[in-house]
């Protein structure tokens, strides 16, 4: 399994009139995490798309626990549980380390897409050789 985190503070922005997290800011959060995570593997968002592809979001999920505060420090926890053939999903738990309490945990799906074509592709080799280190070689999904 591959797991790394990420530490963000609440913005005054990030709230709503109910001085919560405003809900969509979680899938921003995610995604942070999953950016965090991949420049710690070497392979940036903007590494991927120099090598011809896109990563395009084809599902998400997520489940609200408890909301996050204005200035609240909060840990976002990002884990692939398996290699990918084809699919790659992210699953997020969000913490505030204030608290001590699980804010929200959610999923995303992800696929490869050749930016030249337009067509779906499995993860490139490039992509795979750096998660391996991670997995065994039965774990692929």
């Amino acid at each position: 399994m591959l797991k790394h985190t990420t530490r963000i503070r609440v913005r005054y922005a990030d709230t709503d009139q109910m001085n919560f997290v405003y809900n969509g800011k979680y899938f921003e959060y995610f995604e942070v995490g999953r950016t965090e995570m991949m420049r710690y593997l070497n392979l940036p968002y903007k590494m991927i798309e120099e090598e011809g592809f896109q990563m395009p979001v084809i599902e998400a999920h997520i489940n609200f626990k408890n909301p996050a505060f204005y200035d609240e420090e909060l840990e976002i926890e990002t884990k692939v549980d398996s290699l990918p053939e084809l699919k790659v999903i992210t699953n997020y738990t969000i913490k505030s380390i204030d608290r001590d309490v699980t804010i929200c945990e959610g999923y995303i799906v992800l696929l490869f897409r050749n930016k030249l074509t337009g067509r779906i592709s499995r993860p490139p080799d490039f992509f795979i050789n750096s998660l391996k280190k991670f997995f065994n070689e039965d774990e692929a999904q």
